[in-house]
């Protein structure tokens, strides 16, 4: 599928080369960002930019990703774009922690789409309950790993039996 077929309201996961990307799929799964689409925008959270809205096209050019689309049949567009809105230029969430006023991708796309569950955020990878790059990251923060705090991740979001998989974005 290309944008033209993108829906106002689709939840855009995505993955990428990144180590902190790697990291976040090897403790969560599957995806490691998520944003969501209005009018040829990406709404989403990110660590260069906080809460933005960036052109589509542009933010696809940044950088290789691959982008999966998923839709919530029930949403209402209008006031999802609205919360989206309210949001637009807080701070990212680097520490992931809950309840500061800053977000990551998915703690954003749960606080405007309250859909999805919170549920305790881990840091291992099945062999580690916090593998090392997640160890030297919070020592950078100066800050205790998370893990066991509420939270959400893309991978998570993307299981919900209340959105349908529509399939993987292809360059246009």
């Amino acid at each position: 599928m290309n944008t033209s077929n993108l829906k106002n309201g689709d939840l855009l996961f995505m993955t990428d080369e990144s180590e902190l990307s790697k990291a976040i799929i090897e403790a969560t799964e599957k995806y490691s960002h998520v944003g969501i689409y209005f009018d040829g925008m990406i709404y989403h959270a990110s660590r260069k930019r906080g809460v933005a809205k960036q052109n589509l096209a542009e933010y696809l050019a940044e950088e290789k990703r691959s982008v999966f689309v998923y839709r919530y049949p029930e949403i209402e567009a209008d006031l999802i774009r609205e919360r989206a809105e309210k949001y637009i230029g807080c701070e990212y969430n680097h520490s992931f922690y809950p309840d500061n006023g800053k977000f990551y991708c998915s703690q954003y796309v749960a606080k405007i789409l309250p859909i999805f569950d919170v549920i305790k955020m881990k840091f291992g990878d099945g062999k580690k309950e916090i593998t090392d790059y997640w160890k030297e990251y919070y020592k950078e923060l100066n800050l205790p790993v998370p893990s066991g705090q509420p939270g959400t991740n893309p991978g998570q979001l993307a299981k919900s039996e209340k959105l349908q998989y529509i399939g993987k974005l292809s360059a246009d």
